[in-house]
């Protein structure tokens, strides 16, 4: 175990954010999003073994004989936490581990937009942060949970899978619960949630018709619900949410829908002219114009309505990645590369703005 925690410790003071460990191969981190082989004695068979047989719990133990890969937390005292990913590879056992910082970044840190405050301090409804896998989205909800902790007296329950960042305290009272530890599923802890007097609900990710009908009714009933989706972009959140349920059912849980959602965060990381990485930001509020075209199914215009909502608070990619540039924190070639419409951003740089956006919605 002295070579495992001596990788773990080298990853945090190398700034990794990812430690991939598998049999007779490089260890690898990845930093500032790029893949680096270290220099250590390549993991045999047997050593990946002692390591995974040291570090899983119990609970993760069982799941991982039952289904061959398995999610957990990983505290190693005085280096940090890691959220940890247990699989097999050719018949071999693969870990993957993401470094959790301790401390949790503020909005200002981490580069996000004053209008995310504004989307933490809604009363009610469901606020999404969706993207990629690895685009940050568990830390951009953390520094909005934390900012409720620090600022309102509320109520906050959270089901994770696992935990990642650790809360304390302060001005809110925050309940964590991990699935397989604190509670069997997210099924079971969702059903019983409203019985514990939340004022505010955290779901890890939002992953099949249970969990959003939970959140629904959640929001329904004057609650606060958070959670993570998988899409690209913040228009196709409702489509993605859609997919969940069955064909027969779309047509309620979209006006159901347009009544909670209040907000949808879509996030891409970038490279930044430093040397670091920043959050591009696309941004849909439920104003009356979403929630008209949510209702009547017009799905397609939802795009267009971000375009044209900047006085609301929105904005899409291309004009989060323009506003970056200009602001000189990324390169133009960078934010061609990450553009919904490099073609269109393209144009913007060249001070040609097409009003495209409104067109359409007419």
């Amino acid at each position: 175990m002295e070579i495992f925690n001596r990788i773990l410790q080298t990853a945090i003071e190398g700034g990794a954010s990812d430690v991939h460990i598998k049999v007779a191969a490089p260890v690898i981190f990845r930093i500032n999003r790029q893949l680096v082989a270290i220099e250590c004695p390549l993991p045999t068979e047997q050593w990946v073994n002692t390591v995974i047989q040291s570090i899983i719990p119990p609970h993760a133990a069982k799941i991982l004989e039952r289904e061959r890969e398995v999610d957990f937390s990983y505290l190693q005292a005085g280096v940090g936490r890691f959220r940890t990913n247990v699989f097999q590879q050719r018949g071999q056992w693969c870990l993957a581990m993401r470094y959790v910082k301790t401390r949790i970044p503020s909005f200002q840190e981490l580069g996000l937009l004053e209008t995310t405050k504004a989307i933490a301090e809604t009363p009610r409804g469901i606020v999404l942060v969706a993207g990629s896998t690895g685009c940050g989205k568990s830390t951009t909800l953390a520094a909005m949970i934390e900012h409720i902790n620090a600022s309102r007296k509320k109520h906050i329950i959270t089901l994770e899978d696992p935990i990642e960042y650790v809360f304390e305290d302060n001005q809110s009272v925050i309940e964590q619960r991990e699935i397989g530890l604190d509670s069997l599923s997210f099924h079971n802890g969702l059903i019983h949630i409203l019985r514990q007097d939340p004022d505010i609900i955290m779901i890890g990710e939002m992953r099949d018709d249970i969990s959003f009908s939970a959140a629904m009714s959640a929001a329904d009933t004057g609650h606060l619900v958070f959670s993570t989706l998988h899409t690209t972009n913040a228009s196709q959140a409702v489509s993605r949410i859609l997919d969940f349920f069955k064909a027969e059912e779309r047509d309620q849980i979209r006006r159901q829908l347009a009544n909670t959602l209040q907000a949808v965060i879509c996030q891409r990381m970038v490279n930044t002219i430093s040397g670091g990485v920043t959050p591009a930001l696309e941004i849909m509020i439920n104003t009356l114009t979403v929630k008209k075209l949510i209702e009547e199914n017009r799905l397609d215009k939802l795009s267009a309505a971000i375009e044209t909502g900047t006085e609301d608070g929105m904005l899409n990619f291309n004009q989060a990645l323009f506003q970056l540039v200009r602001e000189r924190k990324i390169s133009e070639k960078e934010a061609l590369a990450k553009a919904t419409n490099p073609q269109a951003l393209e144009m913007n740089f060249k001070g040609i703005f097409l009003d495209e956006g409104r067109r359409i919605l007419g």
